[in-house]
């Protein structure tokens, strides 16, 4: 991993929109871009119809509706229901897929781009939730495909379907193609294959939105996966406060934190986010859990400056030349 821009002009690229976010998707062979990107969309549209909260078809629903009942679903969501309740195991709850409920009393119940807009800083909601379980009461039989959860309780997978969704599509384009992939997911960037010579250029920003201006860090990845989680994108207003989508599950609300954005280099996106996330809640424990995981992580706090763990590069000044549209931007 190095911190700096490198010309990357000779990749082929696409972006578009899909799952609520932004797609990026880069190859070092422009002659098979069709092939990847189509890949590609049917890898998110399959993630999609399994594990959406946000559609009345998908699975996840149809498990929220039937909750306290055993529901058969499909290989695909027993693989993101493991991989969630895993992340949980190994973040001692932090990361907790029962949170579903609570999101929606927080307000959010639709996708995030439909939200009223946040009116300023993160804040203390006042609202209660009564915690009604967690990770540890849900059922799930792998081997009859069948999932059961507590009646009142809703599951979202944000947390790592999302990063998951990135790992799946890079690899399927890369099994398609033989050549360098990069996919970014809402700014969760997962690659497979050979890198470009110089590696792969990702801009880490708060918002993947943001353009290659933005304030952040320019750094580059050979594979692997980098995340990053923020309270400081992805919020709304609900009931005269500002919300966002990180819950603790200690209390059932948005979780206050000391960092911004957390950002995670590991051997996949989604284990990348899944620390991204649990770093964000474990507060100023954050830098010496991770250092503990052997994980290059920067964390940017509210004021001052970045702190960074492991092998993560030191941050420079970048001149604005050095600038390239073919950069990556992380959220």
């Amino acid at each position: 991993m190095r911190s700096g821009s490198h010309d990357t002009t000779s990749l082929a690229g696409a972006r578009w929109e899909a799952l609520g976010s932004t797609v990026v998707l880069r190859l070092t062979d422009a002659g098979a871009l069709a092939q990847a990107r189509d890949r590609v969309e049917h890898e998110l549209a399959a993630i999609d119809r399994a594990c959406s909260r946000f559609r009345a078809d998908s699975e996840l629903s149809r498990v929220n509706a039937r909750a306290g009942r055993r529901v058969s679903v499909s290989p695909l969501l027993v693989a993101a229901l493991e991989l969630a309740l895993g992340a949980a195991g190994a973040t001692d709850g932090a990361v907790d897929p029962t949170v579903g409920r609570a999101l929606e009393l927080a307000g959010y119940d639709r996708d995030w781009s439909l939200l009223p807009s946040a009116c300023g800083e993160p804040e203390t909601p006042a609202i209660t939730v009564r915690r009604r379980s967690g990770w540890q009461t849900v059922e799930l039989d792998a081997a009859s495909c069948e999932v059961r959860i507590p009646a009142g309780v809703r599951l979202d997978l944000g947390a790592t379907a999302k990063a998951w969704a990135a790992d799946r599509a890079a690899s399927a384009a890369f099994a398609d193609t033989a050549c360098g992939v990069l996919v970014s997911l809402g700014g969760d960037v997962a690659t497979a294959g050979p890198a470009p010579r110089d590696g792969w250029a990702i801009r880490v920003t708060d918002d993947h939105r943001s353009g290659p201006a933005a304030a952040g860090q320019t750094i580059t990845i050979r594979g692997g996966g980098l995340a990053t989680s923020s309270t400081a994108v992805r919020r709304w207003s609900h009931a005269g406060h500002t919300m966002h989508h990180v819950i603790d599950p200690a209390t059932g609300v948005p979780a206050s934190t000391p960092w911004r954005t957390v950002s995670v280099a590991a051997a996949d996106c989604a284990q990348a986010n899944i620390a991204a996330t649990a770093a964000l809640l474990r507060s100023d424990a954050a830098p010496a859990w991770l250092e503990d995981r052997g994980l290059p992580a920067r964390l940017q706090p509210w004021q001052g400056p970045a702190t960074t763990v492991g092998n993560w590069p030191a941050q420079r000044p970048v001149a604005p030349r050095e600038t390239s549209r073919q950069e990556v931007l992380a959220q």
